[in-house]
Order: C-alpha cells, then sequence, then structure tokens
C-alpha cells in the first residue's frame, strides 16, 4: 500500500528540485506566471492543466464552445474555429507556448504560429504527418516501421481491387478525423462495401484501406521526447477495445520482456520519424504470429496514459508540461505491481452529472475521475476509474467494481 500523503510529498519535492536544477523560475521575466496555450477544453485540456497547476503555471484555451471539461481551470478562454490562423495567434499572443488537445488542427493554420515566431510543440510539420493517417502510414513505412499492409483508394471499385491484394476481411478508414472507431469500417466481401462506403461518407471523404491483422493482443505506450530529442518510455501496455473504443488499459502488458523492449524500441523510432515533442501515444498490434505492427501515432496525452497520474512517479500529463516548458523529463517508472484503468463511458444520450460516485469511493484503492462534460451519449468518454494492485486480476477488479456503480445520461 503506497502512503499518499508521503508520496505526494516526495513528488512535489521531486518537481520543486527538477525545477530549481533547470535554472527556469516558475514566473516568466515579466513577473507573470508562465502560461501554456492548448488548442482544445475536453479532458485531456483539463488533466494537463491540473499538472501545469503543480509546476506553477497557468493554461488558456481556444476551445469552440462554452462548458467544455477544463474551461473551469483555464486562466483565460478564447472562442473561436481552432483552424482560423488569427484565433491561433490571438492564443498565442497570451502564452509561452502553444500545444495541442487534438491532431485534428490544419497544419497550414498552425503553420502560421511558427512563421509569427511562436512556440508551438508539437508542431506544424509533425502534425502534417499524422492528421492524414494515409500519409502518416507512407511517412512510417518510409522510416523502415513494420506497418500493416495500406493503399490509397479514391472510388468504390478501387475496395476491391485492393482487396484481390490484400486480401479479405479489410478495413476500410477515413484519412482524416478518425477516432474512437468513428473512422472505421471493415468489410468482410463484397456485399459489405456499400455500407462501409455510405458510413464513411467515402463521396465527400477521402478514404484508405488496410489488411485486417488477426492481432493476439493490442498494445500502447507512451514516449515522451523533449525539445533537444531527449526521451523516457512509459511501460507498455495492453488495451482492450468495446466498439473501437478502449474500454481497459493493463499496465504493464503480461508479455515477455523481449516483447516489451521491441515494441518501446519501435515506439521510438516512430516518434522520431515524425519528430514529435511533448508526450505521445503510440499504438501497436500483436500479432498471433508475434510480430509488432505500428498501428498509429497520436501527438499527445493519451487514453492509454491516463492510469499514469497514480501509478508511476511522473504522469504523462506532468511530463507533457515538463517537455513544453524545456524542464528534465520526469521518471515514468511504476509505483505499484500492477495498474488497470477502465473507461467510464456514456450509456444513453443524457444530462452529464454522474449518479453512483458515493458506492464508487467506497472501493478502497478505487481513483476516479469525472472529466465534467455537460452531456453524455452513448460511448461518449465521461470519466475513467484507475486502480493499483499487487496483480493486474487485483486492480482490475477492484476497477470494475467502482466503475461499476458509476453512471451516467439520467434525462434531463
Amino acid at each position: 500500500m503506497i502512503n499518499s500523503a508521503v508520496f505526494q510529498g516526495e513528488t512535489t519535492y521531486k518537481m520543486e528540485q527538477n525545477l530549481m536544477e533547470s535554472g527556469k523560475p516558475d514566473v516568466a521575466e515579466d513577473g507573470r506566471k508562465y502560461r501554456i496555450g492548448i488548442v482544445g477544453g475536453g479532458q485531456l485540456a483539463k488533466m494537463t492543466a491540473l499538472a501545469a497547476f503543480e509546476l506553477g503555471c497557468e493554461v488558456v484555451i481556444l476551445e469552440k464552445t462554452e462548458h467544455t471539461p477544463a474551461s473551469r481551470l483555464a486562466a483565460d478562454i478564447i472562442y473561436g474555429d481552432w483552424d482560423d490562423p488569427a484565433a491561433l495567434l490571438r492564443l498565442a499572443a497570451r502564452v509561452d507556448v502553444v500545444s495541442l488537445e487534438n491532431e485534428f488542427v490544419d497544419a497550414a493554420s498552425l503553420r502560421a504560429l511558427e512563421e509569427a515566431g511562436h512556440k508551438l510543440y508539437p508542431g506544424a510539420r509533425t502534425i502534417g504527418l499524422v492528421q492524414d493517417k494515409l500519409v502518416q502510414k507512407r511517412t512510417l513505412e518510409g522510416a523502415g516501421i513494420s506497418v500493416a499492409p495500406f493503399a490509397s483508394i479514391t472510388f468504390r471499385p478501387d475496395i476491391t481491387m485492393q482487396a484481390r491484394k490484400l486480401g479479405w476481411p479489410l478495413v476500410v478508414k477515413a484519412r482524416r478525423y478518425s477516432y474512437d472507431g468513428k473512422g472505421n469500417a471493415t468489410v468482410n466481401g463484397p456485399r459489405d462495401i456499400d455500407a462501409a462506403w455510405k458510413k464513411l461518407g467515402g463521396d465527400k471523404r477521402g478514404l484508405y484501406i488496410e489488411g485486417f491483422c488477426d492481432f493476439a493482443r493490442e498494445l500502447a505506450v507512451i514516449i515522451i521526447r523533449a525539445q533537444d530529442g531527449a526521451m523516457v518510455s512509459y511501460p507498455v501496455v495492453e488495451t482492450v477495445q468495446r466498439d473501437h473504443i478502449c474500454h481497459i488499459v493493463r499496465a504493464p502488458a503480461e508479455i515477455e520482456p523481449e516483447l516489451a523492449a521491441r515494441a518501446v524500441a519501435l515506439a521510438r523510432e516512430a516518434v522520431v520519424a515524425i519528430d514529435g515533442v511533448g508526450a505521445l501515444g503510440v499504438e501497436m498490434f500483436l500479432s498471433k504470429a508475434g510480430d509488432i505492427l505500428l498501428n498509429e501515432v497520436a501527438p499527445r496525452v493519451h487514453n492509454s496514459g491516463h492510469y499514469t497520474i497514480e501509478a508511476c512517479e511522473c504522469s504523462q500529463f506532468e511530463n507533457h508540461v515538463r517537455a513544453l516548458l524545456g524542464l528534465p523529463l520526469g521518471s515514468p517508472r511504476l509505483v505499484t505491481k500492477a495498474a488497470v484503468m477502465v473507461n467510464l463511458l456514456g450509456e444513453r444520450s443524457g444530462h452529464g452529472e454522474p449518479a453512483g460516485i458515493d458506492a464508487a469511493l467506497q472501493e478502497q484503492g478505487a481513483h476516479v475521475h469525472v472529466y465534467g462534460k455537460a452531456k453524455t451519449t452513448p460511448g461518449r468518454k465521461m470519466g475513467h476509474v484507475t486502480a493499483l494492485g499487487p496483480t493486474l486480476l487485483a486492480a482490475e477488479q477492484t476497477a470494475f467494481a467502482a466503475a461499476g456503480q458509476i453512471h451516467f445520461g439520467a434525462p434531463q
């Protein structure tokens, strides 16, 4: 059992020591606190803001809508279109460095920040290499990184033509704005093509296809890369998807050390290939033959790393802030034998207020995080529960016992 009071005290001491050793004060030259700009105000921005507060920083967000999870924590909020260079420049003018909550901001718009001399991590080039999934695949393959076979398609008949090379089944994917399964469709044969094409809007949207990977496990790893290229790697985790949405994260993954080392090496190569800075989530497939194939890279803090808040010496969010500010990177070491995170997903449409928190908190060892979204819909990520334990089984039992008590979507 970890003494949380002692642990938190030690962590605060370490952060203060690192700040002093870095030679960087907790205020800017004009006497104000360092400010981090985040494009997007969802749960990732909220958890990043909490980590920034621990280091004496403030956060300013650029958002399209009101009442987002991070809005209550922001020192300032700018409302505008993420893809509008003018809005991005307004954000950059109020902060010391800009980062992103998602990879959907147009890379060409982000270049306006760099051209104006503002600090942006990850940079516009990195976003340009990853936000189009086909470009990302080509970039990774070009760097010698193993990926599932893929092909570009333009018209519906291209799927049948490519299937002759890749075989059935295959997966049709949207090139942009694809996340949580919202841009994927599995095609088992010619009869499924029309439904997949319609679901993904192939007549108006760029698509590509991948060969189906009959994997044994889905793996992920968080890599933190500093501005000078230094990197730290978190433990390799196993992720379990439900309806293409991450449901469970088990840390560390129960795989052989040699496989874990290969996964970390592959993830690091991918981060270098796209010149990422800050926290990056790298998702991989472990095939039944023992091969590791890289699925995709997210240039931001990632759902598969939420467990690090309680389970690691320095969370992915704190390390992301450190990288943004040029501070020494913290230790990614686990402080427990095992940790399991379970996502809290909306069950129906309705109000975003949770029910059952009191019952969930009776589960000793469960750490509940509610994101504070105003509304919920089926499958929407509304929070998560992390539990630490002596084994993955024990941690998972605690996490599910707490998560099972919490529900969203009460009728308004």
